[in-house]
């Protein structure tokens, strides 16, 4: 691929998304939800998070706070992307 294609591509706007952790709940205990409740995730607080891109997931990192902001501070590239040494 070229310069000129690359630079389209690289223009190219994709979904990044953080997962924090997940569960699996009843339905009944969905229904009960309400402001105030707290949903208990399967993951500890000092775990990495993923980062996905389009679904995939591309880096672990860990939770930070940016301004008023959170963000994500990369630790670790998954697959294809990690560097090679």
């Amino acid at each position: 691929m070229d310069d000129k294609a690359l630079d389209i591509v690289l223009d190219v706007k994709v979904k990044v998304t953080v997962q924090l952790g997940s569960c699996l709940l009843p339905m009944r205990e969905v229904l009960e939800l309400a402001t105030g409740s707290v949903v208990q995730l399967n993951q500890h607080a000092s775990d990495p998070v993923g980062l996905y891109v389009n679904e995939k997931l591309v880096a672990y990192g860990e939770v930070v706070v940016v301004e008023d902001n959170f963000g994500i501070k990369i630790t670790e590239l998954v697959g294809r992307l990690a560097p090679t040494p």
